[in-house]
């Protein structure tokens, strides 16, 4: 056993004053109490550590590549899309390898317990698979693994270049697989994720409704069994039209009205959704999977949240393009999109609970479904997925309650505070940093120098 001693908590059960939490030999809590006997680390503050629930991993090698003005009239999420591709022909498997592994020891830096890999990067730059159909989710793992964070895997099917079934081009070409391939390709990735800690899963992803048909949709499903099924819905303006004109629905009434959505179901953005189809997601149970810096840098949209969340929607977050990795600042730029909107404040909050404590909770709860981990609360049985942080600094100033989630979502104070990162017990951040941070963050800049960063 290693116990935890906490001078405030947010458990399952709200919140408690002087607390041992044990976790037991197999990464779960296996007691929570009344502080007793001598402890192994203490914290200020214990959390419960979220799920990122939507990330691909190696456009962490982008930031900042994309923000120059193009020869377009205006720049858009289709001509990012278009620099995206060329940037990732350079790719090798050792290169993805070292920009996951940054990008996972970042995540859990910044609170988070685990991820949820939306993984397309699947072939050569030619388009040709690997000798090892799995090699790129091979590389995944071992970066999960190296940095001991939490992973759900979901191997991408994409099929095409768009509804009118075009052959895929370019740097897309990396990411497509037929129906029996990809059949293939999941079942190799679902021997690696089983080859690896207890708490790891895998999921499907089929891209999108332009990039596989309705046999796709069907695959994918038959393909995850019991697991968690994930998909971009509904980001931008001429997807949504390009869907319409096609399958004569808008996507998120086409998916409404056409497959069988319930809590295993997670899709990605829906920032182009009408009053019904808000009120039609929220009633399935489904996650909204909600990318807010991403989608903000991208121009995506603002998510209907108030109105999502008053139909008792549940939702998540997840850090996509990966640009900046924040817990806290994804909630942050989630509550101020729709006080940007509607012009008020306090939007997301309800009678009985504060904002930060409603975009908290939700995301926990929201990230662990979306994950299919048995995660997002201190509750004993459950992962040890925890955030340790200390209160007695200039950001949290020894505040309580839910006034601490409130501080550490608007006052930026998450980075300075955030001392210690458990996932399933794995304690991957000590003293504010991970435990590889220098040997991964070496071989990340030296991926970097590798990259031709003009793109």
């Amino acid at each position: 056993m290693t116990k935890l001693r906490a001078g405030e908590a947010l458990t399952a059960k709200g919140w408690q004053q002087d607390l041992d939490i044990e976790i037991g030999p197999d990464g779960r809590i296996a007691s929570i109490g009344p502080q007793a006997g001598e402890a192994d680390v203490s914290v200020d503050l214990l959390l419960p550590a979220p799920v990122n629930l939507h990330s691909h991993a190696f456009q962490r090698a982008m930031a900042g590549l994309t923000e120059a003005r193009g020869p377009d009239a205006g720049d858009s999420f289709w001509t990012w899309r278009r620099l995206m591709y060329r940037f990732l022909e350079q790719l090798t498997p050792d290169h993805a390898e070292a920009i996951a592994a940054q990008v996972f020891m970042e995540m859990a830096e910044a609170g988070y317990g685990a991820v949820a890999e939306f993984h397309y990067l699947h072939h050569g730059a030619d388009g040709q698979p690997y000798g090892d159909l799995a090699e790129m989710s091979a590389r995944i793992a071992a970066a999960a693994s190296e940095t001991g964070l939490g992973l759900t895997h979901l191997p991408v099917l994409y099929e095409f270049g768009g509804c009118d079934g075009r052959a895929l081009q370019g740097g897309q070409r990396r990411f497509g697989n037929g129906k029996d391939q990809y059949a293939a390709l999941h079942e190799a990735a679902r021997g690696i994720i089983a080859e690896g800690p207890a708490d790891w899963a895998i999921g499907v992803a089929p891209h999108s409704l332009r990039a596989v048909d309705e046999a796709g949709l069907t695959l994918a499903r038959d393909q995850t069994g019991d697991g968690v099924f994930h998909m971009h819905l509904a980001e931008q303006v001429a997807e949504v039209e390009e869907v319409e004109a096609h399958l004569g629905a808008r996507p998120v009434e086409w998916v409404l009205d056409n497959m069988p959505v319930d809590s295993r179901h997670c899709f990605i953005h829906c920032t182009q959704m009408t009053d019904s189809e808000t009120d039609g997601l929220a009633r399935t149970g489904a996650v909204a999977g909600l990318c807010p810096i991403t989608e903000s840098s991208l121009g995506d949209g603002i998510f209907n949240g108030t109105r999502y969340l008053g139909a008792g929607g549940t939702f998540g977050v997840g850090s996509d393009s990966n640009i900046q990795i924040s817990l806290w600042e994804e909630a942050k730029t989630l509550e101020y999109s729709q006080r940007l909107r509607d012009r008020g404040r306090a939007m997301l909050a309800t009678a009985q609970a504060s904002t930060g404590r409603v975009i908290f909770d939700g995301l926990c709860k929201g990230g662990a479904q979306a994950a299919g981990r048995d995660s997002g609360a201190l509750a004993v049985g459950g992962w040890a997925d925890m955030i340790g942080l200390s209160t007695d600094n200039e950001f949290l100033c020894n505040r309580r309650g839910d006034a601490l989630l409130d501080t550490l979502m608007v006052a930026g104070g998450g980075p300075a505070a955030t001392r210690d990162v458990w996932s399933a017990g794995r304690h991957i951040v000590r003293d504010g940093r991970h435990v590889a941070r220098d040997r991964i963050a070496a071989r990340f800049k030296a991926v970097l120098s590798d990259l031709e960063t003009e793109i």
